[in-house]
This record gives structure tokens, C-alpha cells and sequence, in this order.
């Protein structure tokens, strides 16, 4: 996954990712959320951390083109 480093389980939204970020991805836009980071978007986004922030989350998928 080019978001988080997990196993891709296909190409989602234009991008290979694993299902954990494409229904995050999906839900987020879907319900238009705005998410707001406490540590000024410097977290780190990868398996074991991807649910502690999401508005990185969301961030690195817009920054992988989703």
C-alpha cells in the first residue's frame, strides 16, 4: 500500500493500497470529514500507526493522488 506500507490487496481510487485505506479514504469522502492533527501533520503513517492520526492518513492519500 503506498499510504500506509501494508499488503495491497489491489488498485483502489487510481492507487495500489490495502483495504484498511481505501474504505478510510472512502468514508472520508463520502461523509466529507475533516480531520485536524494535533502534532502540526509530521505523523508517521505507516502499518502499526496509520489509525492514530487521521488527518495524516487522509493527507499522504491525497498525496499518493487518490
Amino acid at each position: 500500500c503506498l499510504v500506509c506500507g501494508d499488503r495491497a490487496s489491489g488498485r483502489h481510487y487510481g492507487v495500489l493500497s490495502c483495504d484498511g485505506c481505501r474504505g478510510f479514504f472512502k468514508r472520508s469522502v463520502r461523509r466529507k470529514m475533516r480531520y485536524i492533527c494535533k502534532s502540526f501533520n509530521s505523523c508517521v503513517v505507516d502499518v502499526a500507526r496509520r489509525n492514530q492520526c487521521q488527518a495524516c492518513r487522509y493527507s499522504k492519500c491525497l498525496a499518493v493522488h487518490m
